[in-house]
């Protein structure tokens, strides 16, 4: 699985290994994928560690060489920026679309040819709520977790007679360095990965976890969008006008 070093990451990695599976860990932070290595491995299963930078040619194909093997692969790793686009830099753009589409892509390519001619294995791909609305903001976050749903429920209809699942997991606001959510609006990340986890053993083609979150997603989809936009500009306008006043 990438990103495993911390999050939603960790969490899967606890929750396979409290199952006795086997796990790679993929996370650029090879110092902390070694510490939860030797966490896990005091559970009595094996644990392989690939520090790697997913958005650096070499890295990835090394773990595209992996990915190749495994009989579930978890692509969790993902980067998201806040900001007006125009005023970030476009490097930070550039990274988003390399880790969140790029590196996705080629993950799940080089996975899911090797799980049909074995007849069975999942992908889980980490999306989000955010797919499903304008996110002034995080314009490219948006996007790029927006092509993360509509690749994975592609796959999904592809690979569904191989025996292969694909689905794509699409959590709203997620506490990632905490178990315990704070108010109705934040989600356990332990909760999330274990959703995820069961819809890709279910064969589901997504997986909107908290009831909060699941309620919401039909009404976007039936909800207009002009309506849409302009509520989600407003907000934005409202989050640049406290910024504002907190400057002054």
């Amino acid at each position: 699985m990438t990103g495993a070093s911390s999050g939603i990451g960790e969490s899967f990695a606890r929750l396979l290994a409290a199952r006795g599976v086997d796990v790679v860990l993929v996370a650029r932070r090879g110092e902390v994928l070694q510490g939860l290595a030797e966490e896990l491995r005091g559970r009595g299963v094996r644990v392989e560690v690939m520090a790697a930078d997913l958005t650096d040619a070499d890295d990835l194909a090394r773990v595209c060489v992996r990915a190749a093997e495994v009989d579930l692969l978890v692509n969790n790793a993902g980067f998201g920026a806040f900001g007006s686009f125009v005023e970030l830099a476009v490097d930070d753009h550039r990274r988003q679309i390399a880790l969140n589409v790029a590196a996705l892509t080629e993950l799940t390519h080089a996975a899911l040819g090797p799980m049909a001619a074995r007849g069975h294995g999942g992908i889980l791909n980490v999306a989000s709520v955010a797919a499903y609305a304008p996110s002034p903001g995080s314009a490219v976050y948006g996007a790029s977790k927006a092509f993360v749903t509509s690749f994975t429920e592609s796959l999904h209809a592809e690979a569904r007679a191989s025996g292969v699942h694909v689905t794509a997991l699409c959590p709203g606001f997620t506490r990632t360095d905490e178990e315990t959510p704070t108010g109705l609006v934040w989600l356990a990340r332990h909760k999330v990965a274990a959703a995820g986890l069961a819809a890709v053993a279910r064969g589901k083609d997504r997986c909107v976890p908290g009831p909060q979150y699941r309620a919401l997603v039909p009404v976007l989809a039936l909800t207009p969008s002009a309506v849409r936009r302009a509520v989600a500009g407003a907000l934005w306008r409202r989050l640049l006008a406290a910024e504002g006043a907190r400057d002054l």
